[in-house]
C-alpha cells in the first residue's frame, strides 16, 4: 500500500463545445463526492435497521481564481448560464482517474473586501452511468 498526499491533481473541464480544458492552475479547492442512495427497508420483525444500495451518483464542487486566458476557468464557466451542455469531467490523481458527465447550472464570482477576485461551480451527474475510478 503507497500513501499520497492529493497534490498534484489534474482537473480537466470541458468547454461548451466539449474541447477539454485543463483548468487546474486556476483551482484552489476541490471537492469530490460518489454517494449512493440507501433506502431503509427494516421490517417490523427487525431490532436493527435493514437497508438496500440504490442508484449512484456524483458532485463536484470546484472553487478558484479568476482567469479569463483563453481555455482557462473562465473561458470554460462563462457559458454555464446561456448554454445546457453536458460537460466531461476528468478528475486524475496519482495515476487514478474518475470521468463523469456532469450539468454546471451555477457559475458564481465573488470579489472579496481583500480585492481577490474568485469564482465556485457545482456539477452534478448528468447521465446516469455510474461514477467508475480508471
Amino acid at each position: 500500500m503507497t500513501k499520497e498526499s492529493g497534490i498534484p491533481i489534474i482537473l480537466l473541464v470541458d468547454d461548451h463545445l466539449g474541447a477539454p480544458k485543463d483548468i487546474s492552475g486556476d483551482i484552489r479547492t476541490v471537492g469530490l463526492k460518489t454517494p449512493r442512495g440507501v433506502m431503509d427497508i427494516t421490517g417490523l420483525d427487525k431490532s436493527g435497521i435493514e437497508r438496500l444500495l440504490l442508484l449512484a451518483d456524483g458532485e463536484i464542487t470546484l472553487g478558484g481564481v479568476f482567469n479569463d486566458g483563453s481555455g482557462k476557468s473562465h473561458d470554460v464557466f462563462k457559458t454555464v448560464p446561456s448554454t445546457s451542455v453536458v460537460r466531461t469531467v476528468s478528475y486524475e490523481v496519482s495515476g487514478q482517474t474518475l470521468a463523469m458527465e456532469m450539468l454546471f447550472a451555477d457559475y458564481s464570482l465573488d470579489r472579496n473586501a481583500s480585492g481577490e477576485l474568485v469564482w465556485s461551480v457545482t456539477g452534478q451527474l448528468a447521465d446516469g452511468a455510474v461514477p467508475t475510478w480508471s
